[in-house]
């Protein structure tokens, strides 16, 4: 099941996240405690028995309240695979992925539902078809919900900015400057930063970075070696890959390359 991922942290006192972002879409369920939820510029907490829902792209953080104990589960689901089961169930007017703008659900209904899939996912013993359903089922019951909500419109980025973000994505394995960026978009130095930071919730250089992270995210998974998947994601040496992997993914880059294999990462021992 290439197109997901499952990550199980049995306590969050021990992972602290910058703010970031995924290519994915993610649905966490908190399974123990609360914790703080940045959401772009929304701040909330949440608690055991919420879920909490991410849009690819869109930068987010959870972090533990006072050192406190928390504890959550957390699905990374591919977005083209997402879309073409939006698009067959009717959802989606075309095979395009279109943002979902429900952020926290606090339904016991979904949360119960949400665990069952989970703990399926996570039981070796279970065959793989039975995953594959339990998957579908409940990621396609939780898309009709939420494709009939209403949607809240957001303001769009100017066309300027887009094509900067654009020139990043195709650029972040390179040594990029300010001055080119400046020169793309016609803006000076401190509105692009500003300007930037506000539509896409990361400064240009914190959004380069976290297209690195992906980008070395996806070598790890595909089973490149970390000294060569930190070059290809344009980072300068091994160790300071390893640390901003670690600081956006609360994992380094060898946990997640092991528990990658296993289908599973548990924060909290490493590996498992």
């Amino acid at each position: 099941m290439p197109h997901v991922e499952l990550r199980n942290v049995e306590d969050g006192r021990q992972v602290c996240y910058y703010p970031h972002s995924h290519t994915q879409w993610s649905i966490g369920a908190i399974t123990g405690g609360e914790s703080t939820f940045q959401y772009r510029n929304d701040h909330c907490r949440v608690s055991a028995g919420d879920l909490v829902l991410m849009n690819p792209e869109w930068v987010h953080a959870c972090n533990p309240i006072d050192s406190q104990p928390w504890a959550y589960l957390m699905l990374y689901v591919d977005i083209d695979w997402l879309t073409d089961l939006r698009f067959q169930a009717g959802l989606l007017p075309e095979r395009k992925w279109q943002d979902i703008h429900t952020a926290t659900i606090s339904e016991p209904i979904w949360y119960e539902r949400y665990c069952r899939m989970a703990g399926c996912l996570l039981d070796p013993q279970r065959e793989l078809l039975e995953k594959q359903t339990e998957t579908v089922g409940f990621l396609s019951d939780l898309m009709q919900v939420l494709a009939t909500l209403p949607e809240i419109q957001d303001k769009r980025a100017p066309q300027a900015l887009v094509v900067l973000a654009n020139y990043l994505d195709d650029h972040a394995a390179e040594d990029v400057s300010l001055d080119t960026l400046c020169e793309i978009s016609g803006y000076s130095a401190g509105h692009l930063i500003r300007a930037f930071r506000q539509y896409f919730g990361l400064t240009p250089h914190a959004y380069l970075v976290n297209r690195r992270v992906q980008l070395g995210r996806r070598e790890l998974k595909n089973g490149t070696p970390i000294v060569e998947a930190a070059m290809n994601a344009g980072f300068a040496d091994q160790p300071h890959f390893q640390r901003t992997f670690k600081r956006l993914m609360a994992a380094t880059p060898n946990q997640y390359r092991n528990a990658s294999s296993h289908q599973q990462i548990n924060a909290t021992d490493g590996e498992k």
